[in-house]
């Protein structure tokens, strides 16, 4: 494995085309970037440290929600190993079926610093245009791990925040920052 090593992505739009093995590394990657202090631990994990027992279930629940309309999950890898994954989901409601959310971003600690995060980020914009018919992409970040400047660089654009939202730890509140990318 090289340091110039493209990824190559795979696109997962339906519960039944991923694999096992796919399913194994989304849990072990969801496990190793939160236990690191990655800002993508969900409603319902209990704080880092957290194992297959708390991973599972909600890699299961984001597998089932996979739809062509509404939700797709994008998996980066370098020679076959996964090295980061995202998912973009679409409301239904027609007012709002021109947007999509960007959730879940994570590069595995072992690939960092090497573009992949970037590299999805930009392939999920194409994949929006393009495949999805949207015009907008939101997401949410936590305050404090410097996602604002790495999403900054890429053309997203703070549009609010909630106020301490985050509670990580007693005395440790965040904000949310909320963003927008035309795509």
């Amino acid at each position: 494995m090289t340091e110039r090593t493209a990824p190559e992505f795979t696109q997962i739009i339906h519960p039944w085309e991923i694999n096992p093995e796919q399913r194994r590394e989304l849990i072990e990657c969801w496990t190793v970037v939160s236990n690191a202090g990655g800002a993508v631990v969900p409603l319902g994990f209990p704080p880092p440290p957290v194992g297959t027992e708390e991973v599972a279930p909600a890699v299961d629940e984001l597998i089932a929600g996979l739809d062509p309309q509404r939700g797709r999950l994008l998996l980066a890898t370098i020679e076959g190993d996964l090295a980061g994954w995202l998912v973009v989901r679409r409301d239904p409601h027609p007012f709002i079926a021109h947007w999509g959310e960007l959730n879940h971003l994570q590069t595995h600690p072992r690939f960092r610093g090497r573009g992949i995060g970037t590299a999805l980020m930009h392939r999920v914009q194409d994949l929006a245009r393009e495949e999805m018919g949207l015009e907008q992409l939101h997401l949410a970040a936590r305050a404090g791990m410097g996602l604002e400047e790495f999403y900054r660089r890429l053309g997203w654009r703070e549009i609010g925040r909630w106020p301490g939202a985050l509670r990580l730890a007693p005395g440790d509140d965040r904000d949310d920052i909320l963003m927008v990318l035309t795509v």
